[in-house]
């Protein structure tokens, strides 16, 4: 038997959802919403921090998921576009990309379910983005061949 994404392909043309971005731009979030409580101490600045907002403001991330389902999205990615250790590397949170991968996924989850019924599934797309180094030009004109990423770095952050 298919599986339910492959025969909803079959049937019609799905909808993925928008620009979460976007969405989360509209909010117009401050500082301490990115931090939460969670990371309440945290030494860096964390706006503008998309992902980590799984974890300290998930009311606003299942209110983005619920807006495009509302809309008629078919599909939903979670909430990780910059959630490797290379990307949040940026505001020091390495070590919450596990947790900011998996609770993003649970959000989004919940909320397909929430708006799935037996005519019409809904479904949910894990998400990265690409990362904010290239291992192909170096990032130092003075230094052609100096690279702040290395290949395998890349493969083990993906």
């Amino acid at each position: 038997m298919n599986h339910p994404l492959a025969q909803a392909l079959e049937q019609r043309i799905l909808i993925l959802d928008g620009a979460t971005g976007t969405m989360q731009q509209a909010e117009a979030l401050t500082e301490e919403d990115f931090r939460g409580e969670r990371f309440r101490h945290h030494p860096g600045q964390l706006q503008g921090n998309g992902d980590v907002l799984s974890l300290t403001r998930p009311d606003v991330i299942e209110r983005t998921h619920n807006a495009y389902l509302e809309a008629g999205s078919d599909v939903i990615e979670t909430n990780t576009f910059s959630a490797t250790c290379i990307a949040q590397a940026d505001y020091g949170l390495e070590d919450a990309v596990y947790e900011i991968n998996l609770r993003a996924a649970q959000i989004a989850r919940g909320a397909a379910d929430a708006h799935s019924t037996p005519d019409r599934p809904r479904f949910v797309a894990g998400v990265l983005g690409p990362t904010n180094r290239t291992a192909s030009i170096s990032p130092e004109v003075e230094d052609p061949g100096f690279r702040n990423v290395r290949f395998n770095d890349l493969e083990a952050a993906y």
